[in-house]
């Protein structure tokens, strides 16, 4: 029987890793167009991977605090399923984003106290879906991608209006206990499958993605 864990695969920059997430049954593949990641990738390049996709696989676009101007250029550029805003995004530029572009919205927020749920609770009825990831560290260069965890336990009992998507430190040896003590039904990870900054491993990979579906 199927899994009902979804696994996302994110800041992927080349065939191999796409092939790898793909091949292991990821059901998302991500896509970093920040210019301060390791992971950050050309729209030209990600254009090319995103051809590469199989079909029944959800495309998704990183963005941070990105304007108009960028995100017109992105959307022309490279075959997308959904943007995710990774950035301070308000609520009110969430709704301009999908009316705008007509393509679901995740939006990011970090957690790191029991205060930082009440902005999922703002964001929930306007994304698409939600990201909860680790709060990045003050004067932090990147808002997620840092290999940080959170506390789990924050998220017990949680329910939010829009499906949600765990992520923050996530690797294949603690996917199933964050799977178990949050509830989650999706999952997103980055660094956690990484050999080094931007270098994804595919047996990394298909441990994560093997790990997270018996969980």
């Amino acid at each position: 029987m199927p899994s009902d864990i979804s696994v996302k695969i994110c800041g992927l920059r080349d065939s191999a890793g796409v092939d790898a997430a793909a091949q292991a049954g990821a059901r998302y593949v991500g896509f970093v167009f920040f210019p301060k990641s390791p992971r950050h990738i050309e729209m030209p390049d990600a254009a090319m991977l995103a051809a590469h996709v199989p079909m029944g696989i959800c495309k998704v676009a990183l963005t941070v605090n990105a304007d108009n101007d960028m995100l017109d250029a992105l959307t022309g550029a490279v075959p997308l399923d959904m943007l995710q805003l990774h950035g301070s995004e308000t609520v009110e530029r969430v709704a301009e984003v999908k009316a705008r572009y007509g393509l679901p919205v995740m939006k990011a927020i970090g957690v790191g106290e029991r205060a930082d749920l009440a902005q999922l609770d703002a964001y929930a009825g306007v994304a698409d879906q939600l990201l909860v990831d680790a709060k990045p560290p003050k004067g932090a260069d990147l808002p997620g991608g840092n290999g940080l965890a959170f506390d789990w336990t924050l998220l017990q009992n949680c329910v939010w209006r829009s499906p949600w998507m765990l992520a923050g430190g996530l690797t294949p040896l603690n996917v199933a206990e964050a799977i178990r003590r949050t509830g989650a039904r999706q999952v997103d990870v980055s660094s956690g499958v990484e050999s080094s900054a931007g270098v994804k491993d595919a047996a990394l990979i298909h441990a994560l993605i093997e790990a997270a579906l018996k969980a």
